[in-house]
């Protein structure tokens, strides 16, 4: 091993052997026999976790390993704790381990607390006296101070993870290997592993830091490794890396965005039974605003605006379907950036537009446009249509398109549904797609609420910051 090194993975692979009857050895004999059993089953009987992963954590590095479910990330680290072997290749550590893998895995659930402690870091490989050294502190980090004696069994199970991790923590390691540990009780509970976690790194300790928390990864490492399905798509400095991997996740939801886009679009056709409608004139109509969704049937009045929009949700669920006398048809929706591309994702305050294709069988004097946006519990985020901002309609024959452009589309991050109508005035529906098309959008800060309003701080006296992220105003 380098001189520098603290571990050293050289090709690494793991395969494990899916069920199946056909191919189970009977005995040790028939195994030895049969020689490499992988080797005897074919492709669709074998799932590989790790192919062929390379790397080098310097000592005292904090090295980030991210992806999502099921890329390997739990399996490399169990590799290198050794607890369980790789297919091929090799893992090699320098110095006493730790592995905040499995928290409290040995915790025998009949037996005290303390008892537990004993065993559990005796297993960890401290000595009898170590643990007598440090326990008073193993059970103040635990915060388990009255309930140390109580049988493990009786624990929460927040109880247990802060038991585990203390033990785990206070073994003094050289190498630390944290595998999304990091929800084991509430916030404060939360800070202090982070604090623990930064001193080990002060001290020059190695971290190898699995996480799904893009931003603690981003803070805590000082290189991170992407896996995708088992391989490193790219090793470097956290913000590249991490930027790449949102950029993949993104695409990810795009494609699963578009094509519920498409499904919904042919669930809606299949059930859809177009019946002559009659308008509801009058006040009393409901709006799509107001949560208002009925079969065709029931002559609903999806006038698509902001009035009302203070009711929406209470009185009815929000359905996706599609409805309407289809005397004007919405052919297809787009969402587009700015670029004209279509997109399902977007980022908090990028520009949107909504385009919707028309066709009309027959000339109409009489029609509205109209868009709303929801939340996934059915809350009006935003209605309007071309009545509400007076636009008077004049004549719409064959085909057209129509386009809402939103400069800042500024949601916070979500998933959102679009309704898009056209109706006449006296909210007799052509057509109306509600819920048919979604989208996300993302955010580097964690407001809270609906939409993120521009704004600016401003301090006066002795008040001294640094903006270390989020989304900066213009011109700062």
């Amino acid at each position: 091993m380098p001189a520098g090194a603290a571990i050293i993975i050289d090709r690494v692979s793991k395969q494990y052997r899916r069920f199946a009857h056909t191919h189970r050895f009977l005995t040790l004999k028939s195994a030895i026999v049969g020689g490499n059993m992988f080797a005897a089953l074919a492709p669709d009987q074998i799932f590989t976790a790790l192919d062929d992963v390379s790397a080098t954590v310097e000592r005292g590095e904090t090295f980030g390993v991210i992806g999502g479910n099921g890329a390997g990330k739990s399996t490399l680290l169990k590799i290198i704790a050794g607890t369980t072997k790789p297919t091929t290749g090799d893992a090699e550590v320098k110095g006493k381990i730790s592995a905040l893998i499995e928290l409290g895995a040995g915790f025998h659930p009949e037996i005290s607390g303390r008892e537990n402690v004993f065993i559990n870091g005796i297993m960890l490989g401290l000595t009898r006296a170590e643990i007598t050294e440090r326990f008073d502190d193993i059970v103040a980090f635990a915060e388990l101070e009255e309930f140390i004696d109580a049988p493990v069994k009786n624990y929460s199970s927040g109880m247990y993870m802060r038991l585990g991790f203390s033990v785990a923590i206070h073994v003094d390691p050289d190498v630390l290997l944290i595998d999304e540990v990091l929800a084991v009780g509430d916030e404060s509970y939360v800070h202090k592993c982070l604090d623990k976690i930064a001193e080990f790194k002060r001290r020059g300790k190695t971290i190898l830091f699995v996480s799904h928390g893009l931003e603690t990864v981003n803070r805590l490492c000082d290189r991170v490794m992407w896996l995708r399905d088992g391989q490193v798509q790219v090793i470097g400095d956290p913000p590249r890396v991490i930027g790449a991997y949102r950029s993949w996740v993104a695409h990810k939801e795009e494609e699963s965005l578009a094509a519920g886009h498409q499904r919904r679009l042919e669930e809606a056709a299949s059930d859809e039974a177009v019946e002559e409608q009659q308008p509801l004139v009058g006040e009393d109509a409901p709006t799509a605003a107001q949560g208002g969704r009925a079969p065709a049937e029931e002559a609903p009045t999806p006038d698509l605006g902001a009035e009302g929009a203070d009711k929406q949700g209470a009185e009815a669920p929000y359905e996706p379907g599609r409805w309407g006398s289809r005397q004007v048809s919405i052919e297809e929706i787009r969402l587009l950036d700015a670029a004209g591309e279509q997109r399902y994702v977007f980022a908090c305050g990028e520009p949107m537009t909504i385009e919707m294709r028309l066709s009309a069988a027959k000339p109409v004097e009489d029609f509205v446009f109209g868009v709303g946006i929801f939340n996934p519990n059915g809350v009006c985020c935003y209605g309007t249509n071309t009545d509400i901002e007076k636009f008077e309609a004049g004549s719409l024959t064959g085909e057209a398109t129509v386009r809402v452009v939103i400069p800042e589309l500024n949601l916070i991050e979500g998933t959102y549904y679009l309704d898009a109508a056209v109706h006449r005035r006296d909210s007799f529906t052509y057509d109306y797609q509600r819920g048919l098309c979604r989208f996300r959008t993302t955010s580097t800060v964690g407001d809270v609420g609906v939409a993120r309003l521009q704004h600016t701080w401003e301090f006066d006296g002795s008040v001294v910051w640094q903006r270390t992220g989020g989304i900066a105003p213009a011109g700062e």
